[in-house]
């Protein structure tokens, strides 16, 4: 077996921009570990002398290649855009408990992303595209500062012709074209059709905004145990054993990164 906290190099094969400060890096790994992952499941992404920081893994694709889409915040990232293409990084993983997909299908599903929130639940709509008839309706609601802060972009357009896009942005800057809502990711909630008796919500993105969505959701008619949080912690280890990411009585990096919002909300730290 495998030894979960060794490290395995991989390419960096190209480097997608997706916002001015967010790119999504394509990396080619030796082996086949990362193959296989689950929405919502995350790695360890790390270089010598920069650390290790716990990245989502934010597209299912037909080759070989693990994608990462990451905001430029700290030392690694700033290391990873001076290597560029053909630098080399260092991956563990993938770790975590992802999205309950099971238990999404045939059921109703409401997705709702914050920010840099979407790239973990990419995959789930992807998922459930490419597999249609195993799900309900399926609403996304995705919000960010502005419009240029958005990620996927093409994505979201081409999105709109299976699923039910909604859209929402904080500002949208003086003379810029936006056809869709301005204001709180949560207002989109209003005009997304479900079946709250029959629902599950996966949502991402800032703690608050989890918070609110959450409670919008469950006064829609949700129950707090079909909802699910993607909660983000000081993660080092993966595997549960560092104790940094303790949240509550559970570690995110081992029984989470995904929660039921009905299991984290009664934690003193957590989404009260």
């Amino acid at each position: 077996m495998k030894n979960p906290l060794v490290p395995i190099k991989a390419t960096i094969r190209d480097i997608m921009e997706e916002t001015h400060d967010v790119m999504t890096y394509v990396l080619e790994a030796e082996g086949d570990a990362f193959k296989n992952f689950a929405p919502g499941q995350f790695n360890m992404v790390g270089l010598p002398g920069a650390g290790e920081a716990p990245i989502s893994l934010s597209a299912i694709v037909d080759d070989d290649s693990v994608h990462h889409t990451i905001r430029a915040v700290g030392r690694l990232t700033a290391y990873m855009e001076k290597l560029g293409k053909g630098g080399h990084v260092f991956l563990r993983g993938p770790y975590g408990r992802g999205w309950p997909m099971d238990e999404a299908k045939g059921k109703d599903l409401v997705i709702v992303g914050g920010g840099l929130g979407l790239a973990p639940l990419r995959p789930v709509v992807q998922t459930v595209l490419n597999d249609r008839d195993s799900f309900g309706s399926l609403t996304l609601a995705y919000g960010a500062r502005d419009p240029q802060d958005m990620i996927y972009r093409a994505e979201l357009d081409s999105w709109q012709s299976g699923i039910d896009v909604l859209l929402t942005v904080d500002n949208v800057p003086e003379g810029a074209q936006w056809p869709h809502a301005k204001g709180l990711v949560t207002e989109l909630l209003e005009r997304a059709e479900f079946d709250p008796a029959s629902a599950v919500a996966f949502v991402c993105g800032p703690e608050i905004m989890m918070r609110f969505v959450s409670r919008r959701l469950i006064a829609k008619g949700l129950s707090p145990e079909n909802i699910h949080v993607s909660l983000e912690r000081r993660m080092r280890c993966g595997v549960g054993q560092c104790g940094h990411c303790q949240h509550g009585s559970a570690f995110v990096c081992k029984d989470g990164p995904m929660f039921p919002y009905a299991q984290v909300s009664p934690f003193p730290d957590g989404l009260l």
